[in-house]
């Protein structure tokens, strides 16, 4: 069976980006360029007539950043997949758009290829952080305070439940995804969430995807790994 074809919209105020990535995409066999939006509105209108399955979007837009522009969308098609192609590569606008429903997050030096790759990733609803992504969270990690033995950022002791809700958790799978992969109960994920946030000490989503990384539960290329 022929792979589905995905159809990308990217938004992001500089016109020569969205006509080098639709000149790129015209070469592609199952990624295809939908249209280009120069705003928030222009990217709604667009959404509410045409098919879409992935959103490529700039943070630094004039009107609407694209952390506002990505939680429209997430909730006014939360099947769309939004995918963040940006210049920004501080921690906060990692988090700020991964808390927006964004469900990757790219470097806009990176290679085509990259891109690609992470389309179609994230079309299968999977997440993707880029290569220098995951780098920079992790030289976040290497520079923060050592933990302290006994200290309150000693490492947590996770179950083994808790450690492949974890996994799954710093993926952004919903909890109805989670109680469905591990045949066990929203309720019973929903504690193990709690948990969790509150063994690790985190706040976020990108709080633990850091601390998987650091602890060795996800691997640098989002595949699950051991802990050590």
């Amino acid at each position: 069976m022929p792979a589905k074809t995905i159809k990308v919209l990217v938004i992001d105020d500089h016109q020569l980006i969205i006509d080098g990535l639709k000149s790129i995409l015209q070469d592609e066999e199952n990624v295809v360029f939908a249209g280009g939006a120069n705003s928030m509105k222009e990217a709604l209108d667009f959404l509410s007539e045409n098919e879409v399955d992935v959103v490529l979007a700039d943070i630094s837009m004039p009107e609407h950043s694209g952390i506002e522009i990505t939680k429209n969308i997430k909730a006014l098609y939360p099947e769309v997949q939004v995918l963040a192609l940006t210049m920004h590569e501080d921690i906060a606008m990692i988090s700020a758009m991964i808390e927006a429903g964004a469900s990757g997050y790219l470097l806009k030096r990176t290679n085509m290829n990259e891109v690609l790759e992470a389309i179609n990733m994230v079309a299968t609803k999977k997440k993707y952080l880029g290569r220098e992504v995951q780098a920079i969270l992790m030289e976040d990690l290497v520079h923060r305070e050592p933990e302290e033995p006994g200290g309150k950022n000693a490492s947590a002791k996770l179950t083994g439940r808790e450690k492949e809700i974890l996994n799954l958790v710093a993926k952004e799978f919903s909890n109805e995804e989670i109680a469905e992969k591990l045949f066990i109960s929203e309720r019973t994920v929903e504690t193990h969430r709690r948990n969790i946030f509150t063994k690790t000490n985190t706040k976020s989503i990108v709080g633990l995807i850091k601390y998987a990384i650091r602890k060795g539960l996800i691997s640098q290329d989002g595949e699950p790994g051991k802990d050590r």
